[in-house]
């Protein structure tokens, strides 16, 4: 792509930066864009992925039809399928008449489907058959309906690792992963941290009439060696809230104030407990272990318990499907031919080393004491789903 048509389309949707991986990811929409191609895009929470459908669908013969942009993460279970694919009158309590769906919404249109890693195995099964055949059912219907949509995914989990925990299917995965599209993190982009930085500075002391911040040469590499585990949601809020603190009222002859490292170091958000940025490793003292070495010792754990987990279900299955007496469970009527024999689930989290679930347990704790119980922005933090949050603190409750 030629520099002069990636910069339209940068300055079109808003976008800052010069990374050559975020350069990557709008050349690839771009080029897919003509196509139906399903796409799958990838990266952590806040990195701006719900950008990408935008340029495709704009870009595409679908640009004048409905655009749906639908968080599955955020919808409850008992809903979700109806307010997919709709529901008739008196399908379930509360149902005073038929409803569309988004599917139906959005009928020769674009859906994104964010947070498509949460999606029960039931709706799989329904999303799979919308984009094998562009067929549906309502919820309480026997009634073939049809659509033409085009989906578009998104996810900050590895839904590899869901196939291989039987928790998301293979065969949906490969059928979304028609186009894989990667947005890089942060702190992958250290060079356009500061060009962020300027224009969250510039956009709120525009709109509040505030001077805007710039940084001393040490306060920028203050900021840019921040891991910004938020990523650019993160580092919007963090540099509003900086502006608003630090900044004046702008008079007409200063509309520019700079401040140095030292005050920017007294508001820069902890992680781990600890003030970064990190370049420098804090000393252990005598017998101590250091914060970078205690973060590594939690990742390996975390990484463990997944490992384990993984190699739990796989066996599970494999007794299953010897076992003369383990008979596949068949689904509950409301899925389609498509749908894969289920066999039951292996062993419980709970069944994991109890030193692991521990572990576990008291990474969501510090994450949520340190964002004031707010489940959002630890889940954030940690980069797993609100749901999971919600789930393990559920169980950790029945289980008293």
């Amino acid at each position: 792509m030629e520099t002069q048509e990636l910069q339209r389309i940068k300055t079109k949707y808003n976008i800052v930066g010069n990374d050559a991986a975020l350069n990557l990811a709008i050349e690839t929409a771009a080029a897919i864009a003509p196509t139906d191609l399903s796409v799958l895009i990838t990266g952590e929470s806040g990195v701006g992925k719900d950008i990408i459908p935008q340029i495709i669908h704009q870009a595409s013969k679908r640009k004048f039809k409905p655009y749906l942009a639908v968080n599955c993460g955020s919808i409850p279970v008992g809903t979700i399928n109806a307010e997919l694919f709709g529901h008739v009158k008196g399908a379930f309590t509360g149902a005073v008449a038929d409803r569309k769906g988004y599917f139906e919404e959005a009928d020769g249109g674009t859906i994104f489907l964010d947070e498509i890693g949460e999606l029960p195995k039931d709706t799989q099964a329904m999303l799979l058959r919308v984009l094998q055949d562009g067929e549906y059912m309502k919820v309480g219907s026997s009634k073939v309906e049809k659509t033409d949509v085009r989906v578009i995914a998104a996810t900050n989990a590895d839904l590899s690792h869901g196939v291989a925990a039987g928790k998301f299917r293979e065969d949906l995965f490969y059928r979304l992963n028609g186009i894989q599209i990667k947005m890089p993190s942060l702190r992958e982009r250290k060079e356009d941290i500061y060009l962020l930085f300027r224009k969250f500075t510039a956009d709120f002391a525009d709109k509040n009439a505030m001077c805007k911040l710039t940084l001393s040469l040490d306060a920028v590499k203050m900021l840019c060696s921040y891991r910004w585990p938020g990523n650019i949601r993160q580092l919007k809020n963090f540099t509003e809230a900086l502006t608003a603190l630090e900044s004046k009222p702008s008079n007409g002859n200063t509309e520019r104030m700079e401040i140095g490292s030292n005050i920017l170091a007294s508001h820069m958000p902890k992680e781990f407990d600890t003030v970064l940025p990190a370049t420098t490793v804090e000393s252990a003292g005598p017998g101590g272990i250091s914060d970078d070495d205690k973060r590594a010792i939690v990742k390996a754990i975390l990484d463990l318990k997944q490992e384990v987990d993984t190699l739990k279900s796989i066996i599970a299955s494999g007794e299953a499907a010897r076992n003369a007496g383990a008979a596949p469970r068949v689904g509950d009527g409301t899925e389609t031919d498509t749908e894969d024999v289920e066999w039951e689930e292996g062993p419980k989290e709970e069944d994991a080393p109890v030193s692991l679930k521990k572990a576990g347990d008291e990474m969501i704790d510090r994450a949520l004491e340190r964002s004031g119980g707010k489940v959002k922005l630890a889940a954030a933090e940690l980069g797993i789903s609100e749901r999971t949050i919600y789930r393990k603190l559920a169980e950790r409750k029945a289980s008293k």
